[in-house]
């Protein structure tokens, strides 16, 4: 059961945060990175909006990235008393969250590609495996289990001593892949280093921690904080 304590004044910000920072969870009242909490502020129509790039202009309340904490926040009234005022909520919120931290995810993949950080399909995601230089392989939830053993394999076989340190991300739909990335068949990718990918890994991770509660190495590898070293977070 998460703990509950009294909502600070001061747990408001003013506009977006660095992210770098910590900001306070509104229902838990702890001290978190940005990274591990959505940001929400209120719309010109008094409707929470979650603000998962910490962009949006407005005062913001912060609450723990994860679907618990943001089931729990709403049964205990945490906005109305966090904003101080009469607010509308979606009767989807953590749905209206899980979409915005997807678009977010995929906007980065779609950006990474554009950059050539992508090698698609399986010949060219097994030779970027052989090549070195990846951070993290990318199945389609819905590829073949032959295409993913064998790459898996390669993985193991070529980078052994530094598997640990690449993400294997299969949070995706072929669907969903295709049409973010505006091409057919994406089935599997090789992901390589870059600021673009950093950030697509970064985003998987908060989608991930937000499904399960926290983000597990299989999905997240070491991904770094959104926003490191001049990342394009856009």
């Amino acid at each position: 059961m998460l703990a509950l304590a009294q909502i600070d004044e001061h747990d408001l910000d003013r506009g977006a945060a660095n992210p770098g920072s910590e900001r306070h969870c509104a229902l838990t009242r702890q001290l978190k990175p940005v990274a591990e909490l959505i940001r929400f502020v209120v719309g010109p129509a008094g409707e929470v909006v979650p603000d998962v790039k910490r962009k949006l202009p407005g005062r913001g309340l912060w609450i723990t990235g994860t679907r618990e904490a943001l089931a729990e926040a709403v049964k205990r009234n945490v906005f109305a008393r966090g904003f101080r005022r009469e607010v509308r909520l979606d009767a989807d919120l953590a749905g209206d969250c899980e979409r915005l931290l997807e678009r977010s995810a995929f906007d980065a993949l779609a950006i990474a590609a554009k950059a050539g950080r992508l090698a698609f399909g399986f010949a060219k995601t097994e030779a970027a495996i052989d090549a070195g230089g990846i951070v993290a392989l990318v199945h389609a939830s819905d590829a073949g289990a032959d295409g993913r053993r064998k790459l898996d394999a390669a993985l193991q076989r070529n980078r052994a001593e530094k598997s640990g340190e690449i993400a294997i991300v299969d949070l995706f739909s072929g669907a969903q892949l295709d049409l973010a990335l505006s091409r057919p068949n994406v089935v599997h990718a090789a992901l390589l280093a870059g600021p673009g990918s950093e950030t697509f890994l970064a985003r998987v991770a908060r989608l991930t921690r937000f499904r399960a509660g926290n983000s597990t190495p299989e999905a997240c590898g070491n991904a770094p904080m959104e926003g490191a070293r001049g990342q394009n977070t856009e």
